[in-house]
């Protein structure tokens, strides 16, 4: 997940990908331009495209420039007629809301797109933030949900038009651990707690706001231990919190980000930790967490499902605006899509159909086979998925979280 400490989703380290960018450019604008005819993707008629080049400003929250850039590289390689620039910055999901309300009150339009997981995504459609993609600018897109794995689809609704899913993963919650210090490991939260408590200060988990593991352990355990309503955080989870709180007396304290985590247990100071598919896979990858650490499931879990997406802030130029949302075609597009599949940091990564492994870059395909692990395919199979809360109900989750489970312990 390029992101740096602090970031949704975040690693310590950025994935390796820099020195293959320019072949994974090449080789888009080769494949793109076969599928299309050598034609730009098809603009929404009631836009006029920029008669000069234009600077796209990228802005990502979720660590998706890891598994994106070189697609969005490709469109301006093969665009320059559109696109003269792109830049790219990465900042924590907590914090854009606010800056993006502060812009738009003062008429700006500093940022162009946004690659958002769900955090930021809830924040900006509960205030109004983005603008609405679908309908509005549906011919753009044509058969988009189809396109979507079926998975993806329902991560799609909770967009409520207002962004698309670029990327997507199966995501947790699981337990990840290490072997040498956990032999038998737990299965349920009542085994996880006698766990923690037998061993204060072992476990732990970064802010759920800021980290797609904690994220998906909040939203898995409603499942786990039975509430009234695992999609009510309000009046639904009050086995959930009460839980949470009794963890929260052997956990020593809570991480901004999931890379600082990861970083702890890697180097020894923790014994075990929540994870999803991708946060297994990518930091074993690229040597942050040893190869040999091992990860369960809980019994009879609900897989909690994850998903990037591209949104668009209000307050763009229509020349932009047309060139922005031609883009967001050009990355749901196979060719693009293989290369989500990255060194599983989202892992699979694919939200379209028909994009199998093969199609990936060899490296991604050979991190994959030597870091992967066979027992995700029977597991995926064998827990039922859900999709994330909607919008209202995640900044209601996090807000409670912060204030009654990591106001005192977060740094």
């Amino acid at each position: 997940m390029v992101e740096m400490i602090g970031t949704h989703h975040g690693i310590a380290a950025k994935s390796p990908h820099s020195r293959a960018r320019s072949w994974h450019v090449a080789a888009i604008v080769a494949a793109s331009a076969f599928a299309l005819g050598g034609m730009t993707v098809a603009v929404a008629q009631s836009l006029p495209m920029p008669k000069s080049p234009v600077t796209i400003n990228v802005v990502d929250v979720a660590g998706d420039l890891a598994l994106t850039q070189s697609g969005i590289e490709a469109y301006q390689a093969r665009n320059p007629n559109l696109v003269s620039k792109i830049t790219f910055t990465k900042a924590p999901a907590p914090e854009l809301p606010a800056k993006l309300k502060a812009m738009q009150a003062a008429g700006r339009a500093d940022i162009d797109l946004v690659l958002t997981g769900v955090v930021a995504l809830s924040a900006g459609i509960d205030q109004g933030l983005w603008v609405k993609v679908i309908p509005d600018h549906a011919a753009k897109f044509p058969g988009l949900m189809d396109n979507y794995q079926p998975a993806a689809q329902k991560m799609q609704d909770l967009a409520q038009g207002e962004a698309l899913v670029v990327t997507f993963m199966p995501a947790g919650p699981l337990l990840e651990y290490n072997p040498d210090k956990v032999k038998v490991p737990p299965t349920t939260p009542a085994e996880l707690l006698a766990w923690c408590k037998a061993n204060p200060n072992r476990f732990a988990y970064a802010r759920p706001a800021n980290s797609g593991p904690g994220f998906t352990f909040l939203m898995g355990l409603p499942y786990l231990l039975g509430d009234s309503n695992p999609r009510d955080p309000v009046k639904g989870w009050d086995k959930t919190w009460a839980f949470l709180k009794e963890l929260n007396g052997c956990i020593e304290y809570y991480t901004t980000g999931t890379g600082a985590v990861m970083k702890e247990l890697g180097e020894g100071s923790r014994d075990m930790t929540v994870t999803m598919t991708g946060w297994d896979i990518n930091p074993r990858v690229l040597g942050i967490v040893p190869k040999n650490y091992q990860v369960t499931p809980f019994k009879n879990m609900t897989w909690v499902n994850d998903a990037h997406y591209m949104a668009i802030p209000k307050g763009l130029a229509p020349e932009k605006l047309a060139v922005v949302l031609d883009l967001m075609a050009f990355m749901l597009q196979p060719a693009q899509q293989a290369l989500t599949y990255d060194k599983g940091y989202f892992y699979p990564g694919p939200a379209v159909k028909n994009v199998p492994l093969s199609m990936a870059p060899k490296e991604s395909q050979d991190a994959l086979k030597e870091f992967g692990r066979p027992e995700y395919d029977v597991w995926l199979k064998q827990y039922p998925h859900v999709p994330t809360l909607d919008a209202k109900a995640v900044v209601e989750a996090f807000r409670r979280w912060d204030t009654e489970i990591g106001a005192q312990k977060t740094k």
